[in-house]
């Protein structure tokens, strides 16, 4: 392959990367193979800046693309070769696309010339084979072969656009034979045609100025504020209509935790505060989310006789009973408009009406050597640096973490609940410390660790600042949870024989800092030793297999044990 177009940089895996680079992609992550074995050629020839980032596993390699941009709202990119490491991609893509994350899948493919005609790792869909293009196009956005070398200048601008404007995965299935021919054409930015500013209809004033002179209001926020750099925006809106603000589990981090106005998460893992506050509600506003079941379980029947508007991209997920006014467009534009008429108008109340602080659903407390939940989290919580990023597993671990950990104030807080697979943190959180720099702390089960934790590997090799904690109590709790509350509480599935994962990970990897601790104030020692250093960290908590999380489908129909003041 070497030759006269290698040296002139031409070949469209050149074209690739040179596009990438002037787009300001710095890292594609992902797994070698022999059929994008060229692409990562391109990389290291490149006189640019892109790194190429080699995982573990294919699905943590789309976990830190994910992660990346999660982070650092930049556009993130995978690679993989055909065959297995092609579908081992898949979940990870499934994430991205129920989440709305913008990543640009490269997927290399086996030369044309062995299409339909019985070759390795065949996905042209031809002669009986796999079909790559009808399997990767139910997980992503935008789906398209490169069957020809000069197609690349027109596919791989689009593909990025489609990430981007459309929110999840935009996939480009790569044949060998083309990724190494000479392309002519090189990709050229698009057009710029930006979702436009959509003005707000009279039904929709209407509420929001009597909101204004009336309430109280209660927002709910999602993750697309984040996606449309829309923080501050929230803020100034939640501020002019004098609102409470709860947020979804994978937003966590989209509203000041500590404001006075917070009310906690909603949903499935979140604080009854929530719930309390929308019965007093008259008016509840849905921002950047369609208000998903894992963010309106347990509020559905309190939503009744209240009027309902919704910012976001798409309508939202209620019944025809409880219809939603839509406002669509520039979400950031759209909250900036609505603020400034907003606050032209009188309002006699606070800026933010008093409630009674956050409430925590059910859960214990830790007694002698059985240390509880909420207070592994909560030691946790005072050792993570305001500029952080917070990277949570969903199952018992992620329960506990989004209910009583705050998400850093300067910093991120990442949850995958698009589809919610095990593992997902371990790349998630090497992507965010990739794309910040800053300390990540990584919070995960021994079973997401037995899936997906290999991936301690990759930060080592990088020297990331990752800390690694893993909650270990043998088994795969959230699942045994379930076991003992629905079915037959004397038999489990799973629950595993004790392992020291700590001890293990120590012995594998010698010059890293691990351990396994078994009480807070060795949590707390390491936390802060290991916090004042730029390298990977990896500390095993050893917890107890019999304590249920705070999960409201877990618990019986209660008040809540706890209340916080507003801080």
């Amino acid at each position: 392959m070497p030759g006269a177009d290698n040296d002139a940089r031409t070949r469209v895996v050149d074209r690739i990367v040179d596009y990438l680079d002037s787009t300001g992609v710095r890292h594609v992550f992902g797994v070698h193979g022999a059929n994008v074995e060229d692409l990562y050629d391109a990389i290291h020839r490149s006189p640019g800046r892109v790194r190429g980032v080699i995982a573990k596993h294919e699905f943590s390699a789309g976990a830190m693309a994910d992660g990346y941009h999660r982070a650092s709202d930049r556009l993130a990119v995978v690679a993989t070769t055909s065959g297995g490491g092609s579908l081992n991609l898949v979940p990870a893509l499934g994430e991205a696309y129920a989440s709305g994350v913008p990543v640009l899948a490269l997927i290399g493919q086996p030369p044309t010339s062995l299409e339909g005609r019985g070759g390795f790792q065949d996905q042209s869909g031809l002669a009986g084979s796999l079909d790559g293009p009808a399997l990767f196009s139910t997980v992503s956005r935008f789906c398209e072969r490169v069957d020809k070398p000069d197609a690349i200048a027109d596919l791989l601008p689009r593909a990025v656009r489609a990430a981007l404007r459309e929110g999840g995965p935009a996939v480009l299935l790569l044949p060998k034979d083309v990724q190494q021919a000479t392309a002519t054409a090189e990709p050229v930015d698009l057009d710029d045609d930006a979702v436009g500013f959509e003005d707000l209809d009279e039904r929709v004033w209407r509420v929001l100025e009597g909101a204004r002179r009336g309430g109280p209001t209660l927002i709910v926020a999602g993750s697309g504020v984040v996606r449309a750099n829309a923080r501050s925006a929230l803020a100034g809106f939640a501020r002019s209509l004098g609102a409470w603000v709860a947020v979804e589990p994978d937003a966590k981090d989209v509203f000041g935790n500590h404001h006075p106005g917070f009310v906690g998460v909603a949903g499935a893992n979140g604080h009854p505060s929530v719930r309390h506050c929308l019965q007093r509600a008259s008016t509840v506003v849905l921002v950047g989310t369609r208000f998903p079941q894992v963010a309106r379980a347990g509020l559905e029947d309190a939503l009744f006789g209240r009027t309902i508007v919704c910012f976001d991209r798409a309508p939202a997920y209620v019944s025809d009973e409880l219809p939603a006014l839509h406002v669509g467009g520039d979400l950031r534009a759209s909250l900036l408009r609505a603020t400034e008429r907003l606050e032209g108008l009188p309002c006699a109340r606070p800026a933010t009406p008093p409630h009674d602080g956050l409430d925590y659903l059910p859960h214990e407390r830790s007694e002698g050597s059985r240390i509880a939940l909420r207070e592994v989290v909560e030691t946790i919580a005072a050792a993570v640096p305001a500029e952080a990023t917070v990277v949570s597993d969903a199952g018992n671990t992620g329960c506990g973490v989004l209910h009583f950990l705050p998400a850093p104030a300067r910093g991120r807080y990442l949850l995958a609940l698009g589809m919610g697979g095990m593992g997902f943190s371990f790349g998630a959180g090497l992507g965010a410390a990739f794309a910040t720099g800053e300390r990540t702390y990584v919070l995960a089960g021994d079973g997401s660790f037995f899936m997906h934790g290999m991936e301690v590997h990759t930060a080592i090799e990088h020297d990331l600042p990752v800390t690694f904690v893993i909650f270990n109590n043998n088994s795969h709790a959230a699942c045994k949870s379930r076991e003992e509350l629905f079915y037959d509480g004397g038999h489990t599935f799973n629950a595993f024989r004790s392992s020291d994962i700590g001890a293990g990970v120590a012995a594998m990897f010698p010059g890293l800092r691990a351990t396994t601790v078994r009480g807070l104030e060795e949590l707390r020692a390491f936390l802060a030793e290991t916090g004042r250093t730029r390298a990977p960290c990896l500390v095993s908590v050893e917890m107890r297999r019999d304590e249920m999380p705070p999960y409201l489908p877990f618990v019986p129909a209660q008040p809540a044990t706890e209340r916080t003041s507003p801080k």
